[in-house]
């Protein structure tokens, strides 16, 4: 799950992780009100974020006004401008697509002098089953791109499971960053505070990109993105308030209430998969077919008419699916069981509606494959049958050549 940067620094500031004092906004006016409590604070200079669940605003533009999406402001009247130009407007970045997402909340902090940026993150290493800390001097960029050019730059430190990090861990990695006295201090307590906040909260990533030494010598946190993640949900009910389903794609969250795991693609090929790793060579498949998976839609090792049948409903709110694969191994399940769990779901009036002019192409394999594709040879359904990984392959390239 992710949340907003406002809602990440106000989690953060409760682990004593030091950010810039801001404010949310919803509208205009909440906006320069958010900057005037700023200015009785102190701030002489303003920044209006734009709110969305993607990087790189700051390199983005909005749709209609062009504006980018964090905006300096010197005097309220810039604020109310800048809220002007975003609130509304739909903002594209490099994470966003050409789609973009519109911006509905703001975020109004108080503008720092910097002397220098840096990165900090924390995730978990699955190469080594630890958790990992990642610094680097070259801050305000993508960490994607300092791995790939120069990973010498990222300094790491592993912590052992089930122990806090160790206090020269945290020292080794204010130290590689280059802080000294004062701030050297307030790096290692900084670093430590965060480690914190990740490990309590069942956090899957917190990144604070940049890190800001100021002309102060403070550390403080300029922008912060946390993910959680889902599973541990349960153990962390004020995070899960912080959900905001208007920033998630209206499929995936109706494919969350049904229990099934679905990432909207943009292909041609709705695929429906029992189990992750299947439904990844699944989309491989469709690849190398000539096709473009449509969809990630993995329906779990108990596929039934239900799940079936809200698969099939998801996908096909897709316009853009022209054939869909359906691929399972009966391992749990019984093929049998999942073939008549298609036809009964294929049956239903709206998806047969729906189902016209799309061809399906079901692979079965594992525990009665053989018997679950006569069942579905027999329906009477325009159902292509297949057992064979290459034979459903060779069946999707038929099919998107005649569609």
């Amino acid at each position: 799950m992710n949340i907003h940067e406002y809602q990440a620094k106000e989690l953060l500031k409760s682990y004593h992780v030091p950010v810039p004092e801001g404010i949310a906004a919803f509208s205009v006016e909440e906006a320069v009100e958010a900057a005037e409590t700023l200015k009785l604070k102190g701030a002489g200079l303003y920044v209006v974020k734009a709110q969305i669940h993607a990087g790189g605003r700051g390199k983005g533009s909005t749709i209609k006004t062009g504006a980018r999406g964090v905006i300096l402001a010197n005097t309220l009247k810039e604020v109310r401008q800048a809220a002007e130009c975003l609130l509304g407007d739909t903002l594209v970045t490099i994470q966003t697509g050409q789609a973009g997402k519109k911006v509905e909340r703001l975020y109004i902090t108080e503008g720092i002098s910097i002397q220098k940026e840096y990165y900090v993150g924390v995730t978990l290493d699955r190469t080594r089953n630890q958790n990992v800390i990642m610094v680097s001097t070259e801050g305000g960029v993508e960490i994607e791109k300092v791995a790939e050019e120069t990973p010498e730059k990222i300094i790491k430190e592993w912590v052992e499971p089930g122990l806090p990090l160790q206090a020269h861990q945290a020292r080794r990695l204010a130290f590689c960053l280059g802080f000294t006295g004062e701030a050297y201090k307030k790096a290692v307590r900084f670093i430590t505070a965060l480690y914190t906040a990740y490990n309590e909260t069942d956090a899957s990533i917190i990144e604070i990109n940049p890190l800001a030494l100021t002309d102060d010598h403070d550390i403080v946190a300029l922008d912060a993105k946390i993910n959680f993640d889902d599973n541990a949900l349960f153990r962390q009910p004020e995070i899960g308030e912080l959900r905001d389903k208007s920033e998630e794609d209206p499929l995936e969250r109706e494919a969350a209430e049904s229990d099934l795991n679905y990432i909207k693609l943009d292909g041609n090929v709705g695929c429906m998969v029992n189990g992750a790793g299947l439904a990844m060579a699944t989309m491989d498949i469709i690849k190398l077919a000539g096709g473009d998976p449509a969809n990630f839609l993995d329906v779990g090792g108990g596929a039934n008419v239900d799940t079936v049948r809200n698969g099939f409903r998801i996908i096909l709110k897709d316009p853009n699916v022209e054939a869909i694969l359906i691929n399972i191994f009966g391992g749990i399940v019984r093929c049998d069981r999942v073939a008549s769990g298609i036809i009964e779901a294929v049956k239903d009036p709206e998806i047969a509606n729906k189902l016209k002019n799309i061809p399906i192409i079901v692979r079965l394999q594992g525990t009665n494959a053989e018997e679950g594709k006569q069942l579905l040879d027999k329906s009477g359904l325009d159902v292509v049958g297949a057992v064979e990984f290459q034979e459903a392959a060779r069946e999707v390239t038929l099919a998107l050549s005649d569609s």
